[in-house]
């Protein structure tokens, strides 16, 4: 619907080997040197090198994704010894983090990392998680940007993005804008097109209204948000944000689940030049 509101050794087996000789097959002599030989010149031929590299990449690849299986952090309810709290949960491939007293929802994506352990980055390529093949994990945030060990204390919640009713969607897009052009002192509207899915869509105006709130409580960054007029909220083939001409234009990816919504960290990018 659209709607538009104004505010990633040796082989055990040993074997003796007789040295080769010559011999005849049916009036053909056959050196059998010479077989070896050219058996170990056709092994050599460009074509079965790149396989063998195809299938050393292969194996790479499986140990990677075997070390990032054996790491992923159950679902549950964490507390670092900074005193923060949060939300684990899964969504496919994806791991889900929500911070407690917080309407954002992290996707996280693991990668490997030395030692056998395996970090998760949001979108932005910032780490958030890290795990021990042990299971130790730490959590990284910009008040413990050096890190803080986590234990589990508690059962897991879903994460996955509620849909609302399109009274209540209204009533949310009224009160996001009537948020956003209180913090700024003037009229922002608020534009949402969602046919497919409505749910990431209004994720995504939470998230990215918020964003512009925080920005503009701070000093140093509130004067990028001089020329905003707008914010649009739309479904597209690729998850992106952009900021011109007065709008702040955010495209979900539906195929893509919650994965496919940018993040906070993506919007505040988009909106405030990076060095």
């Amino acid at each position: 619907m659209m709607a538009t509101v104004e505010v990633e050794a040796e082989n055990p087996l040993s074997f003796a080997v007789p040295a080769p000789r010559a011999r005849t097959v049916a009036g053909v002599r056959l050196d059998l040197t010479a077989l070896m030989l050219l058996t170990a010149c056709l092994a050599a031929t460009p074509a079965s090198a790149q396989l063998r590299s195809n299938a050393q990449v292969e194996q790479s690849r499986a140990i990677r994704d075997q070390s990032v299986t054996r790491t992923l952090p159950p679902p549950g309810r964490y507390s670092s010894e900074a005193g923060q709290t949060f939300m684990l949960d899964r969504a496919g491939s994806l791991t889900l983090l929500r911070f407690e007293r917080s309407t954002e929802t992290w996707a996280l994506r693991p990668t490997s990392a030395p030692r056998g352990d395996t970090i998760y980055r949001n979108d932005a390529g910032e780490q958030v998680l890290r795990v021990t093949p042990s299971g130790g994990i730490t959590v990284y945030t910009t008040r413990n940007p050096g890190g803080s060990p986590v234990s589990l204390t508690g059962p897991a919640v879903s994460l996955e993005p509620t849909s609302l009713g399109p009274v209540q969607m209204f009533n949310l897009m009224t009160r996001r804008s009537s948020l956003v052009s209180e913090a700024l002192g003037r009229l922002v509207r608020i534009n949402l097109d969602g046919q497919e899915s409505e749910a990431l869509c209004i994720e995504a105006l939470i998230v990215t209204t918020d964003a512009v709130v925080r920005i503009a409580r701070s000093p140093s960054a509130r004067p990028f948000l001089d020329r905003l007029r707008s914010i649009t909220v739309i479904e597209g083939s690729r998850a992106s944000v952009s900021y011109s001409n007065g709008d702040l234009r955010v495209v979900v990816d539906p195929r893509r689940g919650i994965g496919g919504r940018p993040s906070s960290a993506r919007v505040i990018r988009a909106v405030i030049p990076q060095d």
